[in-house]
């Protein structure tokens, strides 16, 4: 089988790809340029964000009083604390993965994914793969699984997009994750 120049993948979430022992890593490593659409994000839906606002920084009082300031100055500003960008953990951890071929497209859907959202996911996939995929583009998805709603729903997209581009399709497993725990 000759090798992909390009890769439109899929993926549930980004878990599938950071997981220990990921196939879609080990594919997605031997490939050349991969696009990688992630449905959900991980975690549970409604679980809390952190949302920063002017508010949560302490109020600077003046301390002396007695000198007016007219606010032209900047350097009368230097004590509003400087903006710290939030970090994206996601995005940092497939930094770590040394992917330099690697774009990463986050939808952030809810899950469970729904039979509603297979045409966002269509589109989605559809913007990446292109108007006239070049020679060479392949399609990346999850192995089937009837029993889980989610990755039912991204294989019918994958599926779809394959079909009407011509594509040829890769599939890759998904490690289920389990906990054991101690015996009492």
């Amino acid at each position: 089988m000759p090798v992909p120049t390009r890769l439109v993948a899929i993926a549930v979430s980004p878990m599938e790809l950071l997981r220990p022992e990921s196939d879609l890593a080990r594919l997605v490593r031997g490939a050349g340029q991969v696009d990688l659409l992630t449905a959900c994000e991980d975690g549970p839906v409604g679980a809390e964000r952190t949302v920063t606002s002017y508010l949560d920084y302490p109020d600077y009082d003046d301390e002396d009083e007695d000198e007016v300031s007219s606010g032209d100055d900047p350097d009368e500003l230097l004590w509003l604390p400087a903006h710290a960008e939030p970090v994206d953990e996601v995005r940092s951890a497939v930094a770590r993965l040394d992917l330099p071929d690697l774009r990463l497209h986050r939808l952030g859907l809810r899950s469970p994914l729904g039979p509603g959202t297979e045409p966002d996911l269509v589109a989605a996939l559809s913007e990446l793969v292109g108007f006239d995929p070049e020679p060479g583009v392949y399609c990346l998805a999850p192995a089937s699984a009837p029993g889980d709603p989610n990755r039912s729903v991204v294989v019918r997209a994958a599926q779809r997009i394959a079909r009407v581009y011509g594509l040829p399709m890769l599939r890759y497993r998904c490690l289920a994750l389990s906990v054991v725990a101690d015996p009492p």
